[in-house]
């Protein structure tokens, strides 16, 4: 007798995700998806009440795989304004390697953004705080002179100055010759910028 798995929210996002590489953004159904996962619409509808809600959660679910590969430079040892360059330079890789590794994905996933700007706002802000956490160590250090009281300022500044290296509509760019010493450039005027 075949042990059937549990059907999770997990378990449905993942196959989400593979139906939207699939037929992309524009075809893909709640069914397709049911289908995937050998069970009914229905039991699907119990875990997500809406096709907006599935979309919602599963565009979250992939924005979010960005915060545990920055997570060292937030929380790890060594001089702010290295772990800052590391945490950019971490950043803009992992934004290339999503667009350059599965275009197809990407170019579904940039419809889905769009749809779900409330879902984008949020993951800025955590990427934004966790810029402000690296500038509130690197004042304690004496090596930021960021305001003490005004840090998530200072970061969303910094975030939107590096925005080309991060936001999906540039990734067209990134592949470019001088997408790196570009991006170097930048990181070193921010950092200057930043100097106690």
């Amino acid at each position: 007798m075949a042990v059937t798995e549990t059907l999770t929210a997990e378990r449905i996002l993942a196959a989400t995700e593979e139906v939207l590489r699939r037929y992309g953004p524009a075809k893909a159904t709640v069914v397709d998806v049911a289908r995937a996962l050998g069970v009914s619409h229905g039991s699907v509808y119990r875990h997500f009440r809406t096709k907006a809600a599935l979309r919602e959660a599963v565009t979250e679910r992939w924005l979010e795989r960005t915060f545990v590969p920055l997570a060292p430079f937030v929380e790890g040892s060594g001089p702010a304004d290295e772990r800052l360059t590391g945490w950019l330079t971490a950043l803009f890789g992992l934004k290339r390697a999503k667009a350059g590794g599965d275009p197809e994905l990407m170019a579904t996933f940039m419809v889905l953004i769009g749809e779900n700007s409330a879902v984008v706002d949020r993951h800025e802000d955590r990427l934004v705080e966790q810029i402000a956490r690296i500038l509130a160590d690197g004042h304690r250090e004496g090596v930021f002179a960021a305001p003490e009281t005004d840090f998530r300022t200072t970061a969303r500044a910094v975030f939107d100055a590096t925005d080309r290296f991060h936001n999906p509509a540039h990734a067209a760019e990134w592949a470019g010759p001088d997408a790196d010493a570009a991006f170097a450039a930048v990181v070193a005027l921010v950092r200057r910028a930043l100097r106690a």
